[in-house]
């Protein structure tokens, strides 16, 4: 038997063009699974194969665990107390083996034998195949379409096969069998049968490395792609910056005649890319971002990390872009979030805010008209400003003597130690459950104490545009903390 062992992994080993020791492998694997049969619980079992004479040796063993980790499988599994008593130096993590009857090879069945030792070469085939592809470091997938699999579509390039699935798709476009493609390379998932490599055609990063190959330039390091937002299949948006005064970004990707850009156009079922130039100054990138539109003013707000951009009423249409499309790709682009406005808008918004901070210095400071003018045109908005700024630029108000000053930055104190005192209180009536509400950070719960709202149904009970109102988050992260503070309605009824 030892030496039909032997011919068999050399036969095999020779056949599939694998190493002897995979062969081995599996032949232990195949009667490792055959011993367990023997047993009627959940039992581990090793088999060792001598490489040379074909004899074998039959291993149980217990994983040793720590004592207060209790045993998740007492079948294969010893505390680390038990563990001691059979071997007084054994670690946690190591294993206890004990010598059982070894299965004859006869017994197991040529055929189960056959099965475990070709699914074991099989996937050793599959790795060696799928690590000698990934070590050419390419980040684009080219292959053929072989087959659909639940809506999937499976690519096969060489003998190996990637996994594009619908969502990666780009929209309307109509992928069959023995077409060409090519996909970025997200990620590799050893765990799907079949296909591990998992690809998209839709994000934005196939776009970058689509242009990457398209110009040299980018290659070389003379251009850097900074950033990419993409409506897959119908418009895009990338970032670049010329690291070489001499190479001009965005005609270098355009290319002769368009022909750079054209080309990953084209392989994009005709998306329209917008190349833009990337600056440091975030409201220069926002104007740049929002093309073909032209930019009259723009209002930048660090703290929400927001910009008001105003335009004419002619480029209002092309800035929003069709369902807003210009707009969102712009936003995703740049990471600012973008508030389009004609200029009446502007106006209104801008009185609106300035009466604001005219009320609030006279009510809280308790000054007219004319001080809250003056402090208002200096470019005072906010009491802290008043209360905390360099002494020096408010003594360089011609219309402020030293004592008046002096004043108002102690009012402004005064006031702020008020309202924080107040806003201690307000946060100690939050109820615990609110406090203990997954994804409350303490800033947020003490926006929600000065709104009123106190409890978790309090929070349940707003809207979206009331919640980002009162913290400021977007709109996708307030609707997620509402749908978390309403959990326990649905959790209510289910009981």
């Amino acid at each position: 038997m030892n030496r039909e062992m032997l011919m068999l992994v050399e036969a095999i080993s020779r056949e599939k063009n694998v190493e002897r020791d995979v062969v081995f492998g599996a032949v232990e694997a195949a009667l490792a699974q055959a011993t367990k049969k023997l047993y009627s619980g959940d039992v581990d079992i090793r088999v060792a194969v001598d490489r040379d004479s074909g004899s074998y040796e039959t291993f149980r063993r217990w994983l040793v665990v720590p004592d207060d980790a209790g045993l998740q499988n007492p079948d294969a599994e010893e505390m680390l107390m038990d563990a001691r008593e059979r071997i007084a130096d054994v670690e946690e993590g190591e294993y206890i083996e004990e010598a059982v009857e070894s299965v004859p090879i006869g017994r197991i069945g040529a055929m189960a034998a056959k099965q475990v030792i070709l699914q074991k070469i099989r996937d050793a085939e599959r790795e060696m195949l799928l690590n000698d592809f990934m070590s050419r470091g390419d980040k684009i997938f080219v292959g053929t379409v072989k087959r659909m699999d639940k809506g999937d579509i499976i690519v096969e390039s060489g003998r190996v096969e990637g996994r594009l699935r619908r969502s990666e798709m780009i929209p309307k476009e109509n992928l069959r069998s023995g077409d060409r493609v090519r996909a970025m390379i997200m990620e590799v998932d050893l765990t799907l049968r079949g296909a591990p490599i998992i690809l998209s055609r839709s994000a934005p990063e196939f776009m970058m490395e689509l242009f990457r190959q398209e110009v040299p330039e980018i290659e070389q390091g003379l251009l850097e792609i900074k950033s990419c937002a993409r409506d897959p299949g119908s418009r895009a948006k990338i970032a670049v910056l010329s690291h070489d005064k001499r190479v001009d970004p965005i005609g270098t990707c355009v290319g002769v005649r368009g022909t750079r850009v054209n080309a990953v156009t084209n392989e994009l079922a005709g998306e329209r890319v917008d190349i833009v130039l990337w600056s440091e100054d975030p409201a220069q990138f926002v104007i740049g971002a929002l093309a073909p539109a032209n930019v009259t003013s723009i209002v930048v707000d660090e703290e929400r990390h927001a910009m008001d951009v105003v335009v004419d009423e002619e480029n209002l249409a092309i800035a929003i872009g069709r369902g807003g499309q210009n707009v969102r790709l712009a936003s995703e682009l740049t990471g600012w979030k973008i508030n389009i406005m004609d200029a009446a808008e502007s106006a209104q918004k801008h009185a609106e805010e300035s009466d604001s901070i005219h009320k609030l210095f006279m009510e809280k400071l308790d000054v007219d008209q004319e001080i809250a003018d003056i402090l208002f045109a200096e470019g005072f908005t906010s009491l802290e400003e008043i209360a905390y700024v360099p002494i020096q630029e408010m003594l360089e108000i011609e219309a402020f003597d030293e004592d008046t000053v002096n004043e108002l930055r102690a009012r402004a104190k005064d006031v702020l130690l008020t309202m924080e005192i107040a806003r201690e209180e307000s946060v100690e009536e939050v109820s615990q459950d609110l406090r203990d509400l997954e994804g409350l950070t303490p800033e947020i719960i003490a926006k929600l104490a000065e709104s009123g709202v106190q409890s978790r149904d309090d929070l349940a009970d707003l809207a979206v545009d009331e919640l980002t109102e009162i913290t400021g988050q977007s709109e996708d992260e307030a609707k997620a903390l509402i749908m978390k503070a309403r959990e326990h309605w649905f959790a209510g009824q289910q009981s």
